[in-house]
């Protein structure tokens, strides 16, 4: 059986990097809504042969430069070919968003 190995859609929780109650407070909301819209993709969008699509959520939300490449990391050793930002707060862009300039993306 021949197997593809598709692109996959990343999904980078960015969030409020400043400590002391503000990111602690959004971490698992942030997580959570990581988690829903990978299941709402998985459960609604299909590559042309029919297999659902796959994604891949970063490791942590993402609040600064290390997290965001570390996410980039991640996403480049499995295949990520888009990715999707979800945020329920205000974020410090330059430190949270995907820079790269040829990687698809959404917020």
């Amino acid at each position: 059986m021949k197997t593809t190995d598709y692109p996959k859609i990343g999904i980078r929780p960015i969030i409020d990097g400043r400590r002391g109650g503000i990111r602690e407070s959004l971490e698992e909301m942030t997580m959570g809504m990581a988690r829903r819209v990978a299941q709402l993709y998985t459960d609604n969008l299909h590559y042309a042969d029919g297999t659902p699509v796959e994604c891949v959520i970063a490791d942590t939300t993402i609040g600064g430069v290390k997290e965001a490449a570390m996410a980039a990391e991640k996403f480049a050793a499995m295949n990520v070919g888009a990715v999707l930002s979800v945020t329920p707060c205000w974020c410090y862009g330059s430190e949270t968003i995907d820079m790269d300039p040829l990687m698809p993306k959404a917020i």
